[in-house]
């Protein structure tokens, strides 16, 4: 690998991996990708190695500029920091925190709810059920939520952190064959978003692990 390029440790349908595959390509950062296969061998993400690295056996990780970085929320705002441009955060006071609500309740009150480990305890036969019922419900409020901070996305007519964790949701949304008729304004500014090539070449049917029957 290249020395100094940033590595990023992923997994292509990782909802949490591709917000950050986002920022990174909105950004402009060339990066090189380590995948960790969530399912394979038992899972990849539980090896020594990557323990590690991540000590709560996650995706995404991010090394960057000497330092290694979990969360995907706190990568992107880590980049947000080092790298401001373009903007993933208002300079508004009151926008940024419309967006850091809208990521928060995405990343810490749907995704979490309907993730790989949580399904594996709820059992087989519950887990399409406990998952569309999970993103169902927060849908609800986050529907009703972006009502009225949406302009052509999530907070105004700027592409925001808050975007980065709209997509990948609803492509979680959309293979759990969650109803999104009840949902208008997700699912607009979700296609909106969807033509832009930052969320394009970080599509989970684009990445190096993707497997071939599943890449576009």
């Amino acid at each position: 690998m290249q020395a100094g390029k940033p590595i990023l440790y992923s997994y292509f349908r990782s909802s949490c991996s591709w917000r950050v595959r986002i920022a990174l390509a909105l950004k402009g950062i060339d990066y090189e990708t380590v995948p960790i296969n969530l399912i394979k061998d038992g899972g990849q993400q539980f090896s020594k190695d990557f323990q590690a690295l991540n000590p709560m056996k996650q995706v995404p990780t991010l090394k960057i500029d000497g330092i290694t970085i979990h969360q995907s929320l706190a990568i992107i705002e880590y980049l947000e920091e080092m790298r401001p441009t373009p903007r993933l955060l208002p300079q508004d006071p009151k926008k940024r925190a419309s967006v850091r609500m809208i990521s928060d309740l995405i990343a810490g009150g749907i995704q979490p709810l309907q993730n790989l480990s949580v399904l594996k305890q709820v059992g087989e036969e519950m887990q399409l059920t406990w998952a569309q019922n999970a993103i169902t419900c927060g849908f609800n409020a986050l529907e009703q939520i972006l009502q009225s901070t949406a302009g052509i996305y999530c907070v105004g007519d700027e592409v925001t952190m808050a975007d980065l964790c709209l997509v990948p949701q609803v492509a979680n949304a959309e293979r759990f064959k969650v109803d999104l008729t009840p949902y208008p304004t997700i699912s607009s500014i979700n296609k909106r978003l969807l033509v832009l090539e930052a969320f394009q070449v970080s599509h989970p049917c684009r990445q190096p692990d993707t497997p071939t029957e599943l890449r576009a």
